[in-house]
């Protein structure tokens, strides 16, 4: 897979990543993306280094997806862990 693919990959791994963690996020929605997209990165090289998945050339590999999901979510709850308080809440 090319760079693009990953980027879309890492979109949509983002997308669920945020439907499977609801919530008010202290980024928003271009942060929540970029998560993805990094997320995505981040568990197809866990995947290909520490679980010996090599990635594969699909686009559409079932492992590759839930790798990048899988990603996507620690980043996300690593993320509202360190930053989810850090904006002050009117009403």
């Amino acid at each position: 897979m090319g760079i693009i693919s990953w980027i879309i990959l890492g979109l949509i791994a983002g997308a669920v990543a945020k439907l499977l963690l609801p919530g008010r996020d202290p980024g928003g929605l271009i942060i929540t993306t970029l998560i993805g997209v990094v997320g995505a990165f981040v568990g197809g090289w866990i995947s290909s280094t520490w679980l010996d998945h090599p990635i594969n050339k699909s686009f559409f590999d079932g492992p590759t997806w839930l790798a990048a999901i899988g990603g996507a979510l620690v980043l996300l709850v690593i993320y509202r862990l360190l930053f989810g308080n850090s904006r002050s809440r009117t009403r």
